[in-house]
């Protein structure tokens, strides 16, 4: 998703991150600035919705307005995966452990 917020507030002459949180003040929103400042920065990773509803209803958008899709990166063909640990086409060497040699390992009681 790509998020549009500064694009959309550009269209409403808000240019700052302090012009916006004054925009939110106006409708009830009252973020703190370093959330408007993370919001006006950079994508978020979450956004509550009704968060989302209150930028919409400051800025007089829609949501379709704020995210706009992108494609999707191709997903790798299975030939181009890599190969799990102990895949059976893929036998290199012992897929369990083995026991060792020279018997169990005996440990001494502390004294």
């Amino acid at each position: 998703m790509k998020w549009n917020l500064r694009m959309v507030a550009a269209h409403r002459d808000i240019w700052r991150p302090t012009d916006l949180l004054a925009a939110f003040k106006d409708v009830g929103f009252n973020p703190s600035l370093s959330k408007v400042a993370a919001l006006w920065g950079s994508t978020p990773v979450t956004i509550r919705l009704d968060d989302l509803d209150k930028i919409c209803t400051a800025l007089n958008c829609t949501v379709a307005d704020l995210l706009e899709a992108e494609a999707v990166a191709a997903v790798p063909v299975a030939d181009q995966m890599p190969q799990a640990v102990g895949d059976r086409e893929n036998r290199s060497g012992p897929t369990r452990p083995t026991p060792r040699r020279d018997g169990p390992r005996r440990l001494l009681p502390p004294n």
